[in-house]
């Protein structure tokens, strides 16, 4: 089957006048455990730059202090932790309940180890469209049922060492072969894959983005939440997965090279990009 090459970048649609929260999606953000509040904290700050309408982060009770004195503008929620500070098990039914009242899940940026049982037991039973990150996707290893089996809409976004896991492969033949790579899972899984790295890929199966914006600065800890939450934001508003998954890495490595260009490359961490995603969405609305 022929793969259709994209290279046009989609922009968002103007603002109605008399739009309101609830027209630019309801965001559920499960993420962070003892040690990686930040994780949590960055993607919903990016959810929120994005456009979401409404943003609720969902963390372990212990960190949920720092997560909520980040950023007043997007809700939270605590959840029940393990031992260790990660969700737990008796975190599920709270997390799919809280799933119902949102229109676009996140899970993973920061979860933790720990929370893979968790993880593995929610997957399957959300009924949200979902964009699954980090221990997101370390939680299901090799079982691919696990996102074969979802009734509803999925994007992953793996680096090459987490898509080296889902896929029983070495790092060195996911870099050498990532578009093919990335497209049979994608046609394998009913899933959008996004594999992140020099020239992100983004396939549905069937069609085939390799994003051009970004720079070596960006190879540094939280832009990869960055990107999950703009891209559960982008979602909500483009409502096709492919589309939001081709915005979103496009604005987020945008940003990044605004960023870089003001503070260098070796100066730029994860939260500048949130500062930067402004200047990007801008150059991208000027895009033909």
């Amino acid at each position: 089957m022929a793969v259709k090459q994209v290279t046009r970048v989609p922009r968002l649609s103007p603002r109605a006048p008399d739009s309101h929260k609830g027209n630019y999606g309801r965001i559920l953000i499960v993420a962070g455990s003892r040690g990686m509040a930040g994780a949590a904290c960055l993607s919903g700050a990016a959810a929120l730059r994005g456009g979401a309408g409404l943003v609720r982060v969902a963390c372990p009770r212990e960190i949920w202090p720092v997560v909520a004195a980040y950023e007043p503008s997007y809700l939270t929620w605590p959840l029940p932790e393990t031992e260790q500070g990660a969700v737990g098990d008796e975190a599920v039914a709270e997390v799919l309940r809280l799933a119902e009242s949102n229109d676009y899940v996140l899970v993973g940026p920061g979860l933790g180890q720990e929370a893979w049982p968790a993880v593995r037991a929610m997957l399957p039973r959300i009924r949200r469209p979902l964009v699954l990150d980090a221990d997101g996707l370390n939680a299901v290893g090799t079982d691919l049922e696990l996102l074969r089996a979802r009734e509803q809409p999925t994007i992953i976004t793996p680096h090459p060492g987490e898509f080296a896991r889902l896929t029983g492969r070495s790092v060195a033949e996911i870099q050498a072969q990532r578009t093919e790579l990335a497209r049979a899972f994608a046609e394998a899984t009913g899933t959008i894959v996004v594999l992140k790295g020099y020239g992100t890929v983004v396939t549905d199966g069937q069609r085939l983005y390799v994003n051009p914006t970004g720079n070596p600065g960006m190879a540094t800890g939280g832009t990869g939440d960055v990107l999950s939450g703009l891209m559960v934001a982008f979602w909500a508003q483009y409502r096709d997965a492919f589309d939001a998954a081709v915005a979103a890495v496009y604005v987020h490595g945008l940003a990044g090279d605004h960023a870089a260009l003001e503070l260098t490359e070796t100066a730029l961490i994860a939260s500048d990009l949130l500062l930067f995603i402004a200047d990007a969405l801008q150059e991208l609305n000027r895009s033909e």
